[in-house]
């Protein structure tokens, strides 16, 4: 459309400047027809369905980390309750134990002994201190399960003691 605009005044405009007293050309408006542009292009390509990643541990247990995927979940009687949500878990030396475990208390302001740093909503399930806390995602732990504020919370309500948690690789 705009090519069909321009080739009239580019006309008129050559033959301002030729300075000549020539007349102007009339020019008839393109026909739909002649202007119509043709393009092609691509179909957008279907939309994927998201697959949910399904827990990897055992219908019995309440709660489930996977450390090779860096998800967790909440269960309730083998079905997915909450999840996945991303984790960080344990670094080279200091890795998070794989194996089924309980629920052995929690503390919603609890401060790291031996680090001396914050664990909010803390539920601890292994030996040595091992807990489920809301932790950074962007750097691993000293073996414990870091969960973003939002799931950390959600974790620390919906696991009692004694609930099961399994932690598989």
């Amino acid at each position: 459309m705009r090519l069909a605009l321009v080739l009239p005044a580019a006309a008129l405009l050559l033959t301002a400047c030729a300075g000549t007293t020539q007349q102007a050309v009339q020019v008839p408006p393109p026909s739909p027809s002649t202007t119509a542009l043709t393009t092609t292009s691509t179909p957008s390509p279907e939309p994927q369905p998201v697959v949910t990643p399904a827990p990897p541990c055992t219908a019995q247990v309440r709660a489930c980390v996977s450390l090779s995927q860096n998800l967790a979940w909440l269960l309730k009687d083998g079905l997915v309750e909450y999840g996945p949500v991303p984790v960080t878990h344990g670094r080279q030396g200091h890795e998070t134990p794989v194996g089924t475990f309980k629920v052995a208390w929690k503390d919603a302001v609890h401060t790291s002994s031996i680090y001396g740093l914050p664990m909010p909503h803390s539920v601890f399930f292994a030996a040595g201190g091992i807990a489920f806390h809301e932790g950074p995602l962007t750097e691993p732990s000293h073996g414990c399960v870091h969960l973003s504020p939002e799931a950390a919370k959600i974790f620390f309500d919906a696991l009692a003691v004694k609930a099961g948690v399994q932690v598989v690789a």
